[in-house]
């Protein structure tokens, strides 16, 4: 679609805000993205904040004959979340979780992720019932639009059966809140037309008993194929039948603002046993038997699966042991919400188990770690295929359902389509107690072959399935990759009822136009996304979205799927010759993403393929560096002590001055100094810290001359010598020191310490020459200083503990060195030794993103829970973005990035705030207005 004119752009700023509307080819592009494999850029990007926002969205849209799609979340696999005229961003706001009746209800908005709904229900017992695998990022909103299921709700806790009401937003601009008990008279009231014709189809359906067989038969399966037609044979009033066609019509007919979901107990006790059979046949032959006996799961993998698993080095020693030939294997879990109970279950089913003809051990486990490698079998399939996948192609990951008596003739002429079109590497996994299976494809999308085979195999798969008496959707919905085939499964007379729900709800046809209702028999082979060679990071990205969520940049610029599409887009950019926009992107990109870029590495800990975006950041910001620059750096890993002194030195100053007179010069030199370079004082920073000491065994401490009397080398961070801690506290180093003399513990501090550091400001900023000048002095001084690794290594700031692992794994030669975080020392070594005299009610913590990756949160939550009675860690919890110096280069990320958890900890209170990272606390001091301090500062003051 054309560019907008400035007419429009006006009237949709008029609508939901000038600042709300962004037409940049940065954030048409960055956002044009999701994960499916359909590619169309909007015309604008839309921002709205609350549902009377979407209303007059809504109004423009009708009145400029521009199309509408929301998107949040982009996980959608089917092409509903993109669309080339207005793209509703709903991420942004709309993310409100209201708990009720205890948990037994919730009303969420859009934009919250599932995710984030059971972590707060997750207190009370209770949780969701759709658990659709990418919890972490989809979206509420997505999760209503796809009538979303999973792997253990089935057909009933899916949405559809667990919605209790909704607020929506009809395309006439009507807000209707459902669980008003005078709802349909207002909709009779307000909409009319769509009233009366809701009463009439629900009559013409209900006479019709072909239809009504039919539709019997369809939403007995899993089902996302059409409009949920089922809503006319399950409820009477037209507004319950609206709400419930809502569910499942992937943003076609209304905006869902909030929604209120009845809840289901959270069984938290499970075992789980991988079920190995000598092939699919005696697998699927084992359903009726397995499915007898209870299950809450019962996921199928085919041998192509197995095969695929083995390459991945968690997988389980039974798999990695078998010799995959023909097998199939069944993945059984059984949950129950106490121990007892599950047990007991398990000990029923073992009857049943010790019967099959298994081509391995029937064993069910209880072990978390055994039970999580189990599961990541399953769930890496989809990751170790599009990882493993050639560069170029894209991973496409297809869903059907049949009846179960049916899964095995299906599953085996879907094997010998996979051959007869010649898609090798191919899988089938998925829900096998529903009948509910997956497959996974790569291919070359664009014109020529390859697009004719990806049609040919459609065809041929849709034969299939509907000959099986199947749904060609079950979970990811019809997109538009399914809505060429909407009446062939439906038939004509279903088929016209869908389309006058359409034309009732939406007489315009704006909302999602192409999506489940189309009259294009090709639509599903237009609009493909094709994948340009690019980078590593870049190449191996499946748009999934699942890094979206933990990235602190979200709401300030981009996150990393889209500093990745965004790489992709130059580079279509560059083939086609389009240097104007070329180069619009790339000044775009420097602050959009390179700057903005937090390098927290959390994007990987979300990810599929572990693809960590900072990386390319970092390499990106080196080279970008100009030689000025890097000689800096260089210089100052050689004089570091220096270094970190002036900067102390220079805080002292700031304190000791009234603010304006900082501020005011500070400012202006940021006019004409680069924002990237010259960081911003803001009054809430402390004055400068002490110097790190000379290498000698810390205060009161034996002597260190021999190795057997030091417990641990003490590597004080340099941060505690630039920033000062908070008012009142002793500081981090005086702190952990005091709690080891008092748990009769030995410290020695490294050979030149001053001048050491672990690393990070140089990699996080690309000064690769600098980082090598760093390391060349800091391992050698820990190498003596420990032994060579016979002694551990303790720092007191968790992204310098990280620093300095990630410093030995980029070094050369050399034996291990053995780096403890201050908190899981203390919480391992000293905490057993000390007595808490005086501790807290309550106290709020924030992990940093490095004790997250580090898998350091368990401790700093214990030593958390032996400092105060009653510990928080907020319910909106993320990086705080504050970076090492971003937060003081570019403030804006960390208030971005820390204002929802902010205000909820602003909201509440607590006797004392704490963390484990220096930089970290200063973000949250300056986001909560209370003094954070690190958690060893406060073991120290309660435990004297």
């Amino acid at each position: 679609m054309a560019g907008l004119s400035d007419t429009v752009v006006r009237a949709l700023g008029a609508a939901v805000g000038p600042d709300a509307v962004r037409t940049r080819a940065t954030d048409r592009l960055g956002m044009a993205h999701d994960a499916s494999h359909f590619l169309l850029t909007p015309a604008a990007v839309a921002t709205p904040t609350d549902a009377d926002a979407v209303a007059r969205l809504f109004a423009v849209s009708a009145a400029q004959g521009l199309p509408l799609t929301f998107r949040s979340g982009g996980t959608s696999l089917s092409g509903q979340a993109v669309g080339n005229g207005i793209l509703a961003d709903t991420r942004r706001h709309f993310r409100g979780i209201e708990v009720l009746d205890g948990g037994a209800r919730v009303r969420v908005g859009p934009g919250a992720t599932v995710r984030q709904v059971n972590q707060r229900l997750s207190r009370l017992g209770r949780k969701l019932g759709p658990d659709p695998a990418s919890e972490s990022a989809c979206t509420i909103g997505g999760v209503v639009a796809n009538n979303s299921s999973g792997m253990a709700c089935g057909t009933v806790q899916n949405t559809y059966n667990t919605v209790e009401s909704m607020v929506v937003v009809l395309p006439s601009g009507t807000v209707l809140d459902t669980a008003d008990t005078d709802a349909d008279d207002r909709l009779r009231a307000l909409e009319p037309e769509l009233h009366a014709g809701l009463d009439r189809l629900r009559d013409r359906v209900r006479g019709d008993a072909a239809s009504v067989a039919l539709l019997r038969h369809q939403f007995s399966m899993k089902n996302t194929m059409g409009y949920g037609l089922n809503a006319f044979l399950d409820h009477d009033l037209p507004v319950d039948i609206l709400s419930h066609l809502v569910v499942g019509s992937e943003g076609t007919l209304a905006f869902v603002a909030s929604v209120v979901f009845r809840t289901v107990p959270l069984l938290s006790e499970a075992v789980t046993g991988l079920l190995v059979f000598d092939d699919l046949s005696r697998a699927t032959a084992a359903l009726p038997a397995l499915v007898s006996t209870g299950p809450a799961t019962i996921e199928l993998m085919d041998a192509a699966s197995l095969r695929v698993g083995q390459r991945d080095l968690q997988a389980d020693p039974v798999l990695r042991e078998l010799a995959v030939d023909r097998h199939a294997a069944l993945l059984v879990e059984y949950q129950a919400e106490s121990v007892g109970e599950v047990r007991a279950r398990a000990a029923a089913a073992a009857t049943v188990l010790r019967s099959l003809p298994l081509a391995g051990p029937a064993a069910l486990s209880a072990d978390p770690r055994t039970r999580a490698g189990l599961w990541h079998i399953r769930k890496g399939l989809y990751a170790t295929v599009a990882e493993a996948r050639p560069s170029g192609t894209t991973a496409m990951l297809e869903d059907i359902s049949v009846p179960v008596p049916a899964l095995l003739p299906t599953c085996e002429e879907l094997t010998r389509l996979f051959d007869r079109h010649g898609y090798t590497d191919s899988v089938i996994f998925g829900h096998a107690k529903d009948g509910n299976i997956h497959f996974m494809l790569t291919e070359r999308l664009g014109a020529g072959a390859s697009l004719d085979r990806f049609a040919a195999f459609t065809d041929d798969m849709v034969d299939l399935v509907l000959d099986q008496g199947g749904s060609l959707k079950a979970e990811h919905g019809t997109g538009r990759v399914m809505a060429p085939y909407v009446r062939r499964q439906y038939g004509d007379e279903l088929y016209a009822v869908m389309r006058e729900i359409k034309r009732l709800c939406d007489p315009r046809g704006v909302l999602n136009p192409g999506v489940i209702i189309t009259d294009d028999a090709s639509a599903h082979l237009k609009n493909l996304k094709t994948t340009p060679t690019v980078e590593a990071e870049v190449d191996r990205c499946v748009e999934c979205g699942y890094c979206e969520p933990v990235c602190p940049s979200r709401d300030l610029t981009t996150t990393p799927r889209q500093r990745i599409v965004l790489r992709r887009e130059m580079q279509r950019a560059r083939e086609l010759g389009d240097t104007a926009l070329l180069a619009e992107l790339e000044r775009e990109y420097d602050y959009d993403a390179v700057d903005t870029c937090a390098v927290d590495g959390m994007c990987q800990t979300a990810c599929p393929v572990l693809i960590n975006t900072g990386d390319l950041m970092k390499r990106l910001r080196a080279e970008g560096a100009g030689r000025v620059a890097r000689s800096g750096w260089t210089s100052a890993a050689r004089h570091w002590n220096g270094a970190t002194r002036t900067a102390s030195k220079a805080l002292d100053v700031a304190a000791a001055l009234p603010s304006p007179l900082v501020l005011g010069p500070n400012r202006l030199a940021r006019t004409v100094i680069d924002h990237d370079v010259l960081p911003l004082w803001s009054p809430e920073l402390p004055g400068g810290g002490e110097p790190r000491p000379r290498p000698v065994s810390a205060r009161g401490s034996r002597p260190a001359s021999d190795r057997d009397t030091v417990d641990a080398v003490y590597f004080a961070a340099c941060v505690g010598t630039m920033f000062g801690p908070a008012d009142g506290s002793p500081g981090v180093r005086s702190a952990f020191e005091t709690l080891c003399e008092r748990a009769g513990l030995t410290l020695r501090h490294p050979e030149g310490l001053p001048g050491l550091c672990c690393g990070t400001p140089w990699k996080s900023k690309g000064m690769t020459g600098g980082y090598e000048a760093m390391t060349a002095k800091v391992l050698p001084a820990l190498r003596r200083a420990s032994h060579d690794g016979e002694i551990p290594i303790v720092c007191d700031a968790s992204s310098c503990t990280e620093g300095l692992r990630q410093m030995l794994e980029n070094s050369v030669g050399g034996g291990p060195l053995m780096f403890v975080d201050s908190v899981a020392f203390v919480e391992a070594e000293v905490l057993p030794r000390l007595e808490i005299s005086a501790p807290l009610d309550s106290l709020a913590v924030h992990p940093t993103c490095s004790s997250t990756r580090m898998g350091l949160n368990g401790e700093l939550l214990a030593v958390a829970s032996a400092v105060a009675a009653h510990v928080t860690v907020p319910a909106t919890w993320g990086c705080c973005g504050f970076a090492g110096d971003r937060g003081l280069l570019h403030p804006e990320l960390t208030a971005a990035a820390t204002a929802a958890q902010g205000a909820e900890v602003a909201a509440g209170e607590y006797d004392g705030y704490a963390s484990c990272n220096r930089t970290c606390e200063l973000g949250m001091t300056r986001a909560t207005g209370h003094p954070y301090e690190h958690i060893l500062e406060t073991l120290e003051r309660v435990s004297r």
